[in-house]
């Protein structure tokens, strides 16, 4: 191999020795191509994990790092076994490709091969290529149509402009030439709640090379979790057809449900109030036989607390956890977890439960039954710290308010006890918009009844804060936002937030965890009335969000609280805390004669102008402030409340 070297001027000789020295390891590494670091078939994976092994980034002993892809076992709908690959506008550390132009559009992840030898092979080698997609699943939905782009990986003299499918999934081969091609492409529109299985042949005799790869790219929005594509199961072997549908495989598939019957987390001090009734009757999930012969399997089930290391439950010898699977069947099974009354004394616990089935994987002649085995395990997390969730910690989207629409969330306490703040996730979309303000706002209950039956709703006002949004620094992470005092609370208490931003460009997006089945505490206020969110309460067709999954909003307790402010109403009628009119020219006026303290903020969170008013003073003149939006906060004791204004002039 010719390698021309570039024309260096007298050095030093130990400078020119280690010049030297570089320049024999790079001509002995391009010499060596790739068939040093190739792999053989068979290549597969389905992208479960080992059992104890957690990861949201591919295999980087099959895949080039760098890709985007984001592994999970949430996305999916009906996925083949446990974890998929899911592509979208997204970067690996949860941050769109482009973050200020919101309706960019170029190819978003990556997700490329080793090399992998198929040097010798031939078109009678019967060498394919199979996986599974799905277009959407819980995700964004592609959209049809067509552009025009330029496709990147040719050789740098060319430029190569295609009509290219809008939103789309491709998969393109490696030749020996160093080009990549596009083999087969999906293209968006309608959306798939199930995966497709999809054989592609290796055919042409420019990939049959010692340095052979396939690689899929998404291409679509790239300015948040948009155009979503799921893979699950890619297999590429010599030796095969494309009717080769069927693998010696019982795996694994949907994520187990809660440990808790009310919440995925909870705080251990309330759980250990009740904790047989805390704890879920059944937890389930479902298994699939990916072959076309009956399969006779064991179930095993175990509960450990990861902070004392202790065994809670170890469900493993049982005759009665036998069972068998029919060919191509997908079956439901359950196990009934034990109240966790040891824990008493203990600060904290995570437990760790997890569901494997004993197979005959290993059996396989195809492909090494070690990889298949990885999909035989399923566990889940039910944390008893200090906080209350309904969310399984990771999102399917991102969820928008209005400037007039309000969501609050329901927790019911087991005894009294004292907010310290909350804990959101925060996703990327559109724009940057770190420093936008929004309010949180924790309400006590009030009663109400609805079709005959006692029920309650947001009430009173215990507390509210405004904060100025950022956001976590990986994909599924969480923000704290301390309150300035502690919040008491008993019975029912509700955790809310409202946008202060006018514009699209600018919402918030809150984490939405579409797989949660806890949708009913959820409630909405589109203006002037508090409706529940009842989709997964038997009524599909109420008012309101009417959406399966939980908000990630968690309330953090513990904190120190000065007297109990309890989850009911007051007795006697206050004035409200608001100020009109409203567009104002700069003269505001309030209703309440015992107002503490006013403030006026930016919507950065700066504070522009505070008063504390004199006795009988209910006016105050903001015409020296330029026209736009601002917030007031209002304080009256243990009373809060925050209100945009307008200013006109």
């Amino acid at each position: 191999m010719d390698i021309a070297l570039p024309v260096r001027p007298r050095q030093p000789v130990r400078r020119l020795f280690l010049w030297s020295f570089l320049c024999f390891i790079y001509i002995i590494s391009a010499s060596a191509g790739f068939a040093q670091t190739s792999l053989t078939l068979p290549f597969f994976d389905d992208f479960a994990k080992p059992s104890g092994t957690t990861g949201e980034q591919p295999n980087t002993s099959l895949w080039q790092p760098g890709s985007g892809v984001y592994i999970n076992n949430t996305m999916g709908l009906n996925q083949p076994t446990v974890n998929v690959a899911t592509f979208d506008g997204l970067k690996a550390n949860g941050l769109p490709y482009v973050q200020n132009n919101q309706f960019a559009q170029d190819y978003t992840d990556t997700l490329t091969s080793r090399p992998i030898n198929l040097a010798g092979m031939t078109t009678a080698s019967g060498v394919y290529l199979s996986f599974f997609y799905q277009i959407k699943g819980l995700g964004e939905l592609p959209d049809g149509g067509s552009t025009s782009v330029i496709i990147s990986g040719q050789p740098s003299t060319t430029v190569v402009v295609v009509n290219q499918p809008a939103d789309s999934l491709i998969l393109q081969f490696l030749g020996s030439d160093n080009v990549w091609r596009n083999v087969w492409t999906a293209a968006g529109g309608v959306p798939n709640d199930q995966f497709i299985q999809t054989f592609v042949p290796v055919t042409n005799a420019l990939y049959f090379h010692a340095g052979f790869a396939f690689r899929f790219r998404s291409f679509g929005r790239a300015s948040g979790p948009f155009d979503t594509w799921n893979i699950d199961y890619v297999y590429l072997n010599k030796g095969r057809t494309s009717a080769d549908a069927y693998v010696k495989d019982a795996a694994m598939r949907q994520a187990l449900t809660p440990f808790l019957k009310r919440y995925t987390a909870m705080p251990l001090a309330q759980y250990l109030v009740r904790p047989e009734a805390e704890t879920a009757d059944t937890i389930a999930t479902d298994i699939r036989n990916l072959n076309n012969v009956i399969n006779n399997l064991k179930y095993n089930f175990i509960v450990r607390d990861e902070v004392s290391g202790r065994f809670l439950q170890v469900d493993t010898l049982s005759a009665t956890n036998q069972f068998l699977i029919g060919e191509s069947a997908l079956v439901r099974k359950f196990v009934k977890p034990l109240a966790a009354r040891s824990l008493s004394g203990a600060s904290r616990a995570v437990l760790r439960y997890t569901y494997s089935i004993t197979t005959s994987d290993e059996q396989n002649l195809t492909i090494p039954g070690g990889v298949l085995k990885q999909n035989d395990t399923l566990s889940a997390r039910a944390v008893l710290d200090n906080y209350y969730a309904y969310d399984d910690g990771t999102w399917e989207y991102g969820l928008q308010l209005g400037p007039r629409e309000r969501v609050a969330v329901r927790f019911v306490l087991n005894k009294s006890d004292t907010m310290a703040g909350i804990r959101a996730c925060i996703v990327p979309f559109r724009t940057n918009q770190s420093g936008q303000s929004f309010v949180v706002t924790v309400y006590g209950n009030t009663a109400r009844t609805v079709g005959g039956r006692a029920d309650g709703q947001p009430g009173t006002v215990l507390y509210q804060k405004a904060f100025s949004m950022q956001y976590p620094a990986s994909r599924n992470g969480f923000i704290d936002f301390p309150f300035d005092r502690g919040i008491a609370v008993k019975d029912t208490f509700y955790i809310g937030y409202q946008q202060l931003s006018s514009t699209d460009t600018t919402f918030l997006r809150l984490g939405f965890d579409k797989n949660s089945p806890f949708g009913s505490q959820i409630f909405y206020n589109g203006g002037s009335l508090w409706e529940q969110n009842l989709a997964q309460a038997g009524n599909p067709n109420g008012a309101g969000l009417n959406l399966p999954g939980a908000f990630m909003l968690r309330p953090v307790m513990g904190g120190k609280g000065s007297g109990l402010v309890t989850a009911i109403d007051d007795a006697e009628p206050l004035a409200p805390l608001h100020a009109y009119p409203n567009p104002t020219t700069g003269l505001i006026r309030w209703e309440s004669q015992r107002l503490t303290r006013l403030e006026v903020i930016n919507l950065t969170g700066r504070i522009l102008h505070a008063i504390e008013p004199s006795r009988g003073q209910q006016t105050l003149d903001l015409s020296y402030l330029p026209d736009g939006l601002y917030l007031l906060r209002f304080v009256e004791g243990e009373r809060a409340a925050v209100q945009k204004l307008i200013i006109q002039h």
